[in-house]
């Protein structure tokens, strides 16, 4: 009976070229396939068949019948038909459609017939090995795809078989069992690994395989071979980017040795100092990702990525001035190249300097900039900024409005328009309104975790401690690594002075979940102070503040010290806190409290 494989193989056959082929530079160029799949008269089948090889009227007869067969819905009895053709005259042609009406018929086991016929008869085409062992990875029998991919590797120009050794991870990414894949792989470049012009590509190839198996250990091992091999390669940096994590931090040594380098930064790939800083900023690590940011625009000045990301940090920090400047930078370069106007960037851009002239309190100038999006996906976002534009004019309810008209067409649009609504309410401290709107949205989804945490906010703000206490228990119940529910409640505990030990106990979780967490440090600091470690409270709060300068941990900062007698240097970081936002409901309490003026 004849077998059939799984969609993998309407992959296959509908990529044109295979995989190994964009890899690498076709050694002949693409032949004539004898037939078209569909909508072939008869006349032309006769014609493609002659355009094949030299064939004689029996061989002619054959192919056009084939072809005819394969067209009329009998792939299996086209597929023998040219196949024998093609094993009587070992024309790579016939070969190559014999072994593409099987892909099509989706009848693997034929199709690796075909090729493996096509590769013994024709055994220097590249063409017949790349089916080969494409075929062998699709049907899952990856143990037998050694020796064709060591072929591979041997067929293929010295000058394309660097990009051969990375594109191998993407051929064997739909393997099924991602650990043989890497050994099966790691056999084939044996030869590889070890010579020093291809080294630090194979170990890489190596590392992303690793990966893919989780095998993070492996993983690193690869990365750092690599290293060893070409200190200046970029490849075995982005296996080491994958790896960066606190509890592995030989990873990030081995970016920052590559971004080091002994040399001027303007050596490393600033694509490289841009997934580095990206990492940063996933790890709320603000400060550090700032640095690579200047350097990537101080270096690479007509790189535009690095100035919206620098403009977007900047914004985040209330650097309004600084922000203006890097956003209005990369409008200047993305606007210049091709298609700009679907660059998603421009849009974000858009948006952000929108925000800015917002501030500013210039309205029509946050409608200029909103003016320029022209994309349709972004319009969410647009009529969302717009909607603060109007609430900032003390009009509300109509930037609700504008919120509401919003197409819903599916539960993710929905959800968005309700966080819309729900954020707009709250930064103009509408919590009465905020509450009722999401206590509706908890009726129908009433252990969404994400709606649950966003109400015990707002019942915070609207005086009701017991609420937003019994709100994050039920965070934690249900979604027990939600970090932000053990720190939000260990904080409230904090500041309201009351189960201090619980309240370190809740903190220090949340910690074990985000140790680089600034914020989380913060309230870590503030829980130690009310609990009489006032030098324990500075070492944190340090900490706190280098990694992310923002005004409420100066607040908190600023008291310690001044409690300590340090005045001079209290009020020199609430100084600093003001200047980073003057209007933090944090730093403006503690002041007032305090009677301090700076």
């Amino acid at each position: 009976m004849k077998k059939k494989t799984g969609l993998a193989f309407v992959c296959l056959c509908l990529a044109a070229p295979l995989v190994l082929a964009q890899a690498t530079k076709p050694e002949t160029p693409s032949p004539v396939r004898p037939a078209a799949v569909s909508g072939l008269s008869e006349a032309r089948a006769a014609q493609a068949a002659a355009t094949i090889s030299p064939l004689d009227g029996e061989l002619f007869y054959q192919v056009l019948v084939g072809e005819l067969t394969a067209q009329e819905g009998e792939a299996a009895a086209g597929f023998a038909l040219l196949l024998d053709a093609a094993r009587k005259t070992g024309d790579a042609q016939l070969y190559q459609r014999a072994t593409d009406i099987a892909l099509q018929a989706r009848s693997g086991d034929a199709a690796l017939q075909a090729a493996l016929a096509w590769k013994q008869q024709l055994p220097a085409s590249r063409e017949a090995n790349r089916y080969v062992l494409q075929i062998m990875i699709a049907l899952n029998r990856v143990a037998d795809s050694v020796e064709p991919l060591k072929t591979e590797l041997r067929m293929v120009p010295d000058a394309e078989r660097l990009a051969m050794l990375a594109a191998i991870p993407r051929i064997y990414a739909r393997s099924s069992d991602r650990k043989l894949a890497a050994s099966v792989v790691e056999t084939a470049l044996a030869d590889y690994l070890t010579n020093p012009a291809t080294a630090s590509a194979a170990w890489t190839t190596a590392g992303r395989l690793r990966l893919a198996a989780d095998d993070k250990p492996g993983a690193f091992e690869a990365a750092q071979r690599g290293q060893a091999a070409d200190p200046r390669a970029e490849g075995p940096v982005v296996v080491a980017l994958e790896l960066i994590d606190p509890k592995r931090p030989e990873a990030e040594a081995l970016v920052r040795n590559y971004l080091a380098g002994g040399q001027s930064p303007s050596t490393a790939l600033p694509e490289i100092r841009m997934a580095y800083a990206r990492v940063l900023l996933d790890a709320q690590r603000y400060a550090e990702a700032t640095a690579q940011l200047q350097i990537v625009t101080r270096e690479k000045p007509d790189y535009p990525e690095g100035w919206l990301v620098l403009g977007s940090l900047q914004l985040q920090d209330n650097q309004q001035a600084a922000a203006q400047a890097s956003l209005e930078r990369y409008v200047a370069l993305a606007g210049q190249t091709p298609q700009a106007e679907r660059n998603p960037g421009l849009a974000q851009a858009y948006l952000s300097l929108s925000q800015l002239a917002e501030k500013r309190k210039d309205y029509a100038a946050a409608e200029s900039w909103l003016g320029k999006i022209e994309n349709a996906a972004d319009l969410m976002q647009a009529q969302t900024r717009r909607a603060s534009i109007l609430a900032s004019q003390g009009k509300i309810e109509e930037g609700r409005s504008l919120i509401r008209a919003l197409p819903e067409r599916t539960p993710e649009e929905a959800r968005l328009k309700l966080n819309a609504e729900v954020g707009l309410l709250r930064e103009f401290k509408q919590f009465r309104q905020a509450h009722e709107l999401l206590a509706q949205a908890l009726v129908k989804t009433p252990e969404d975790t994400d709606l649950l945490y966003e109400q015990s906010m707002v019942a915070e703000k609207l005086g009701m401690p017991d609420e937003m206490e019994r709100l994050l228990r039920q965070v934690i119940q249900l979604k027990p690594d939600y970090h932000h529910a053990y720190n939000a409640l260990g904080y409230s505990l904090a500041d309201r002075n009351v189960r201090l030990s619980e309240a370190r106990d809740l903190i220090r979780k949340a910690v074990e979940f985000a140790p680089a967490d600034p914020f989380i440090q913060d309230s870590l600091g503030w829980v130690e102070f009310r609990l009489g470690n006032s030098l324990e409270a500075v070492r944190i709060f340090e900490a706190a503040y280098k990694a992310r300068p923002d005004a409420e941990i100066a607040a908190h900062f600023g008291e310690v010290l001044w409690s300590l007698g340090q005045r001079d240097r209290a009020l020199a970081m609430w100084k600093e806190g003001q200047l980073i936002n003057a209007d933090n409901e944090t730093l403006l309490e503690t002041l007032k409290r305090l009677k301090v003026t700076p």
